[in-house]
């Protein structure tokens, strides 16, 4: 297959650009407010909004919130402090007084807010997956080849639209920012070795929403929504090495897949188990492997059939050194209750079936996950005039190569990018 080239900035000047400030470091205090607009009212608008309060230094203002759904836009805007709710995205692309528009909206819908949102001059947080093959009402039917290419023409329609704009792509990718993940890095650099094999993957019992299920809302199952985590991070590291070994960073080569619908099996009840069923036309089990243009390799598993609470974690083999960090669960914590409802009404962690038994809380979940670094970065990257760690080209590399699986797993082969 021919390679789809999208464009990029001098690979040199982003890495000099891209280290994030510790937040205690105080040595300089940007006076520029950051006006935000919130579009989307639902879960993930809820925990972007309580990590724009946690910004340090630079001043926030949670400036405006539209969503589909109005009462879910008032209760959020009286819960954080918004100042205005607009009745639809285009009122508030209008408004002068909002920067930044962060999208936490369903997949299906960021393509064109995302174009639109740059079109209209303001930088654009949005959540992962950057997009995904919606189809206009079409399901997972077609053809992954087909799905490929619309997605490869609009990842280059929307690489354009930004830039073109000159506006930034802050791509919420909250693995490259979880302090876990930063701490591997890090030691990987310091080192001096060269990374040889990643392996990484998310699992859970699969998720509550209906729009997961379908492939025309999700954009895809299990491999798009969890396995994007660890591609994406396997992508930043060694685009990250390739820089600063050889300047330049190293791409993906070529991606072998498989998927599958774990809960269609022989014997599967839906009524004895506590895994998330009715799944539609999209996998909730995927395991990819990503050769680089260096021969190194990545493994990847995405999973919707893994009791206990998610899972996330990633582990690289280096000449020199072995490193793994867990995301989640860890056990800085750990609880015991002989019945669920004892911490019936306290967050413990995401995606556990039950809170009885031993588990693992989370001492800070937003912190642990990388939401509140991620959100500082973006701010201060709007606030500077400089590109974030997580952005336009490592979202544009991660979806082509998670479409780029997706037609490896139905043809059985292994696809050369």
């Amino acid at each position: 297959m021919a390679e789809h080239g999208c464009g990029s900035r001098d690979p040199i000047s982003i890495l000099a650009e891209n280290r994030v400030r510790p937040q205690g470091d105080r040595g300089l205090v940007m006076s520029k407010t950051v006006r935000v607009g919130m579009v989307g009212a639902g879960f993930a608008a809820s925990f972007h909004l309580a990590a724009y309060r946690r910004v340090a230094e630079i001043p926030v203002e949670l400036a405006g919130i539209t969503s589909r759904t109005a009462s879910k836009a008032v209760a959020l805007a009286r819960e954080f402090g918004v100042q205005r709710i607009y009745p639809d995205l285009s009122s508030m692309l209008v408004d002068p007084d909002i920067d930044l528009v962060d999208l936490c909206v369903p997949v299906h819908l960021h393509h064109r807010m995302a174009i639109q949102a740059a079109r209209a001059g303001k930088d654009v947080v949005c959540e992962k997956p950057l997009l995904g093959f919606a189809g206009e009402g079409r399901t997972g039917d077609t053809s992954r080849t087909e799905m490929f290419d619309v997605v490869q023409a609009e990842l280059e329609e929307l690489g354009e639209a930004f830039r073109s704009s000159g506006r930034k792509l802050l791509y919420a990718e909250n693995w490259v920012y979880a302090p876990a993940f930063r701490r591997t890095a890090d030691l990987a650099e310091a080192s001096r070795g060269k990374i040889l094999e990643i392996r990484g993957g998310e699992s859970h019992g699969g998720s509550a929403s209906e729009f997961s299920k379908r492939w025309e809302t999700s954009g895809g199952g299990a491999l798009l929504r969890l396995g994007i985590h660890p591609i994406s991070a396997a992508i930043h590291l060694k685009q990250r090495e390739g820089i600063l070994r050889e300047g330049r960073p190293h791409r993906v080569r070529s991606v072998w897949a498989q998927t599958a619908d774990l809960t269609r099996v022989s014997g599967f009840d839906p009524s004895e188990t506590r895994l998330v069923s009715g799944w539609v036309d999209v996998e909730n089990w995927a395991i990819g492997v990503l050769t680089f243009d260096d021969n190194s390799v990545a493994v990847i598993g995405g999973s919707d059939v893994s009791l206990g609470g998610a899972n996330s974690w990633m582990e690289l083999c280096m000449t020199n050194a072995r490193l793994r960090c867990n995301l989640h669960p860890n056990d800085t914590c750990v609880s015991y209750a002989p019945d669920a409802q004892v911490f019936e009404k306290v967050f413990l962690n995401e995606k556990l079936e039950t809170k009885a038994g031993w588990n693992s809380p989370s001492v800070d979940h937003e912190w642990e996950a990388g939401y509140v670094q991620e959100i500082q970065d973006f701010v201060a990257s709007v606030a500077e005039g400089r590109e974030p760690l997580s952005g336009l080209e490592l979202a544009l590399e991660s979806i082509r190569t998670a479409y780029g699986l997706y037609m490896s797993a139905e043809e059985g082969r292994r696809i050369d990018l």
